[in-house]
């Protein structure tokens, strides 16, 4: 695995690779890795080569009181982790490489910024969405993957890439969960061991309102009811917001009726809190049903 610190490095392989007519799979990340990030290597693999990683810690996305400074870094293991995997490029350029001295420019995608993430997060998805764009036009994969987990960050990915007529396709892969349940998260590092038993109440809660789902209930105050119960029940938690939306649009819905998610954040712990968040897609079915995915 060649690594790669600089984006003039990071072109010239991504256009030897695109001279020999080769199909590029890239995966962006934060590192920290886990199996819901090496899920999406594996896919990448699939049906590409070469496949590029990068692993970069974007200062634009947090906030002045966010964990930019304490976000979790393991480079070395994480990249012991792709060796093995057999990736071909791992890019981890410095933060002066993707915002050279004189930046001024970013990218804003209108009407789905600024709810939910970006409420509780303000500018958020402007560093998402530009760190994004610059890394694609970097590496000029012809695939991309994300994570569902992040629900409306793919959701604004998908909408910038379709309004900027990328060529790249976003594929969109399933949350990969701890067995019990737990949805798998860099920022799970955090938590104690008595936390970490308490944050199983966002993967519970959200089972709760699939079973609910399932049983026949489309009221989305009943089915976020059943979320807050779950999370309210542990004394370590505050809840951020429960929503029902429209997986489309990402408006607040009265009921299920088209295809939805069931959007859930919290912070979990005390002293120093874990904001988790987790989601489950319904999708309408023939019959008036829906399937759950958690």
């Amino acid at each position: 695995m060649e690594i790669i610190r600089t984006v003039e490095w990071m072109k010239e392989a991504s256009r030897a690779a695109r001279d020999l007519s080769r199909r590029i799979g890239f995966v962006p990340t934060m590192g920290a890795l886990h199996e819901g990030h090496l899920s999406l290597v594996r896919a990448a693999m699939a049906e590409h080569r070469p496949v590029v990683v990068s692993i970069f810690v974007n200062p634009a996305q947090f906030g002045p009181l966010e964990d930019f400074t304490k976000y979790p870094r393991q480079l070395e293991k994480d990249a012991a982790l792709l060796e093995e995997l057999g990736v071909d490029f791992l890019f981890t350029p410095e933060a002066s490489e993707i915002y050279p001295v004189g930046f001024r420019t970013y990218v804003n995608v209108e009407g789905l910024s600024d709810r939910l993430e970006g409420k509780s997060r303000p500018g958020h998805f402007r560093g998402v969405t530009t760190v994004v764009l610059k890394l694609l036009e970097i590496v000029q994969p012809h695939s991309a993957f994300f994570g569902r987990k992040d629900a409306q960050q793919t959701r604004i990915i998908r909408q910038m890439a379709r309004d900027l007529n990328l060529s790249t396709e976003i594929a969109v892969l399933p949350i990969v969960r701890e067995p019990d349940g737990l949805a798998m998260s860099s920022r799970n590092a955090y938590l104690g061991a008595e936390e970490r038993r308490a944050a199983t109440a966002l993967s519970r809660g959200l089972a709760a309102a699939a079973a609910a789902i399932e049983a026949g209930e489309r009221n989305s105050t009943v089915l976020i009811e059943k979320v807050r119960n779950m999370l309210n029940a542990q004394p370590s938690i505050r809840p951020d917001y429960v929503e029902l939306v429209s997986e489309e649009t990402f408006e607040p819905a009265a009921k299920l009726s088209g295809a939805s998610l069931l959007l859930v954040a919290a912070f979990v712990g005390v002293s120093r809190p874990a904001r988790l968040i987790d989601n489950l897609l319904a999708t309408p079915e023939p019959g008036g049903r829906f399937r759950v995915t958690l």
